[in-house]
């Protein structure tokens, strides 16, 4: 699944779940991996303490504020989380298969590209939103999480360049009815 920030990446994966399909969520792998180690040590090492909040754990805010800063620092936290995130994936898509359940198996990565994780993939899908409503939903309102979003999509592969890749194109400017239609078209069509 491709697309930008806050384009309801996950939404449309929600409805290919909701139609048998297994879903891979390379954000809640990246998340879970945050505390485990030895990633939390290399993150701590790098990033600073500043990044480990009051309970102990990785606060994913603080680590975005210092990841975000450079381009080498992004390099750096992908260098640290994406190959993990890759083999997880990897054995999940496996296991996957290996049961042999389901139309298609979805892997919802942010940054599937960036990653490396396209090359896992058969056919690509592009969701498309506006940008004032990807902001709208990713920021609520909060300007300086805004700002973030902004800074966050620089270090990214263009959307161009996403919606070039794709198979296939999921609009989602309209709601759920539109976004389940779609994905029962891409079904049909696999």
């Amino acid at each position: 699944m491709l697309g930008g920030i806050g384009s309801g990446k996950s939404t449309v994966a929600r409805e290919f779940a909701r139609r048998g399909c297994p879903v891979i969520d390379a954000d809640a792998i990246g998340h879970e991996l945050l505390d485990a180690e030895p990633h939390r040590t290399r993150l701590v090492e790098t990033f600073g303490e500043e990044i480990i909040g009051a309970e102990g754990r990785v606060d994913r805010r603080a680590l975005a504020d210092c990841a975000f800063a450079s381009a080498e620092a992004v390099a750096t936290l992908n260098g640290i989380l994406h190959p993990p995130i890759r083999q997880r994936c990897q054995e999940e898509i496996g296991r996957h298969q290996a049961k042999g359940r389901g139309p298609a198996i979805v892997l919802d990565a942010p940054l599937l590209v960036e990653a490396g994780l396209a090359d896992a993939c058969d056919v690509l899908v592009f969701v498309e939103c506006d940008r004032s409503r990807r902001f709208e939903r990713w920021a609520r309102g909060d300007r300086d999480r805004a700002a973030a979003l902004e800074k966050r999509e620089n270090f990214q592969i263009s959307l161009d360049m996403k919606r070039q890749m794709a198979d296939y194109i999921v609009g989602n400017n309209s709601g759920l009815s539109a976004i389940t239609e779609q994905v029962a078209r891409i079904l049909s069509a696999l």
